[in-house]
């Protein structure tokens, strides 16, 4: 079965008692229905079935599903559900996840939290360290990492050492959250509005967002933004920070910006 999982490109982690201490210092209790996304041999659903009221593992792999069924089969708050995590359709609408992700789906797990119809109130997700930093804007912000500010906050929790897991990574890996913002930064009427604006920033392909915004804004309500908002005049998308971003498209949406140059954006 490891074979398996190395094929997956998951790591596996070696001592239960750290995984015990990672799951106790989370949020999770009884009252939490909790989603874990490629459970392999259960080492981590062993403890979430302690912790929450009900688990749901998802698992690809039908051997190892089955391996799970037999392993859990006398508690009554965990199911196995074999198939691919990714084309799974999360009923509930209040629910976690905690999950060891494979790499090799690490990006579009991510995304399916942040961008899906039904996101969960947080999720820790143990992945590897240069995806937490594209996903959370560290050091730079990302074009993933400014469309998902307005309605998440990221944070690393933990950094693991490389020997915690079975096969040995060869990349920094850690304990990667994300909580749902109770109040999003940006109104749900606006929503696209804000992903058109931006997406647009950082797709356009000009040298600079003076250049790509040029038939947006004025030459002199950039120059203003740039000093009301303490950017570069010629800033780059990765060079601001998102509270910056969050400004220029509040500014965007004052209505000093000809609505007919809203178009632009659409194009």
């Amino acid at each position: 079965m490891v074979r398996k999982r190395i094929q997956l490109a998951q790591n596996f982690f070696r001592d239960r008692r750290l995984v015990a201490s990672v799951v106790a210092a989370s949020t999770i209790t009884k009252e939490d229905l909790v989603y874990e996304v490629g459970p392999g041999e259960g080492i981590i659903t062993g403890e979430l079935v302690e912790r929450a009221g009900k688990v749901v593992a998802v698992e690809k792999d039908a051997a190892l599903a089955a391996h799970l069924r037999s392993k859990f089969h006398d508690k009554g708050n965990v199911k196995i559900h074999d198939g691919d995590f990714l084309r799974y359709k999360i009923k509930e609408k209040k629910y976690k996840i905690f999950s060891n992700i494979p790499f090799n789906i690490t990006a579009e797990v991510v995304k399916q939290i942040l961008f899906g119809e039904n996101p969960p109130s947080e999720a820790y997700l143990v992945l590897q360290k240069e995806a937490a930093g594209k996903f959370s804007g560290t050091p730079t912000e990302t074009e993933v990492s400014v469309l998902a500010k307005p309605w998440f906050e990221f944070r690393v929790l933990r950094e693991f050492r490389r020997t915690d897991f079975e096969p040995v990574p060869n990349v920094d890996v850690v304990l990667f959250h994300i909580a749902r913002r109770e109040q999003p930064l940006v109104s749900p009427v606006n929503a696209q509005s804000y992903r058109k604006f931006v997406q647009f920033g950082f797709e356009a392909w000009k040298k600079d967002l003076k250049t790509a915004y040029k038939r947006v804004f004025t030459y002199e309500q950039w120059k203003r933004l740039s000093k009301n908002l303490s950017f570069p005049l010629k800033a780059t998308p990765a060079e601001l920070k998102f509270e910056q971003w969050l400004g220029l498209f509040n500014y965007f949406l004052t209505g000093v910006v000809d609505s007919k140059k809203v178009v632009i954006l659409s194009r």
